[in-house]
């Protein structure tokens, strides 16, 4: 048992040093980082590279706007699948096959294949430069994964719940919103997590259909930083540091009803 927790440890030190390397990265300037070792601590503590990125930088505009076209995005992704898994698994009806083959086609459609069509879709529907872009794309291109996630779950859950409360007289929408969805909190955990670190991390649509500072989200501010001449790699270190504190967050509060939901998701029965 001693030398599996001496495995295990060693495993969390892998995983965790690259995050505390980025941390001592961010606080150095660049003399300092390519005038000694890698691995050697910080000589001058920068810890204004954060105040610098996050005031002047416009780097807590683009923390917002992530939040923001994050946080919509999750949460249109999740309930909307949520009522595509529950009408496909718990209702009976003639195109429940067809409809889910459709979505699991557009699971297969590669991003980079749509940029062109969607872009002229987006300018005749004057959404180019619109927050209102990126979140319809998220949306759409997250759906697929998020109901083949969910239905894992939705079968498992016993039908008997829905025939007493149908006894009771209660209506389909209210059996949704109060009965199945509660009981489904598990699996979209696992699915808010999973959205959310695609869209915090998603570049390509954001190079693509944002050219304004205020909608720019984190991946594409950071290149800021980034001149044709010199590159600012401590105020990189900061950013990239900024944008992984929400993710951490969210999924160490998330982490227990990850396990839980892949878990359920797995096991019929």
């Amino acid at each position: 048992m001693s030398l599996l927790y001496a495995v295990l440890g060693l495993i969390a030190v892998f995983q965790i040093y690259p995050l505390v390397w980025l941390f001592f990265f961010s606080l150095k300037g660049n003399s300092e980082i390519f005038g000694r070792s890698p691995f050697a601590l910080p000589e001058d503590w920068l810890f204004e590279n954060y105040a610098r990125v996050w005031f002047d930088g416009n780097i807590s505009q683009y923390f917002f706007n992530s939040v923001f076209i994050t946080a919509t995005s999750v949460i249109l992704t999740v309930i909307l699948a949520s009522f595509v898994t529950f009408a496909i698994t718990r209702m009976k009806w003639k195109l429940s096959g067809p409809v889910l083959l459709l979505f699991m086609v557009g699971y297969m459609i590669p991003i980079h294949s749509t940029l062109v069509p969607l872009f002229q879709f987006y300018r005749e529907l004057n959404l180019i430069d619109n927050p209102l872009s990126i979140i319809l794309a998220y949306t759409a291109y997250n759906m697929p994964l998020t109901i083949m996630i969910l239905m894992g779950f939705y079968r498992t859950l016993p039908r008997e719940i829905e025939e007493a409360a149908v006894m009771d007289g209660c209506s389909i929408h209210r059996m949704f919103f109060q009965i199945i969805l509660p009981m489904t909190k598990p699996v979209m955990s696992t699915t808010i997590i999973i959205n959310m670190i695609y869209n915090w991390n998603e570049f390509v649509f954001v190079n693509t259909f944002i050219s304004s500072d205020k909608y720019k989200t984190l991946t594409v501010g950071i290149q800021n930083f980034i001149g044709q001449y010199l590159t600012d790699w401590g105020a990189i270190g900061a950013t990239l540091m900024i944008s992984i504190i929400p993710i951490l967050i969210a999924f160490f509060f998330l982490s227990n009803r990850i396990v839980e939901g892949i878990a359920a998701g797995s096991v019929k029965g």
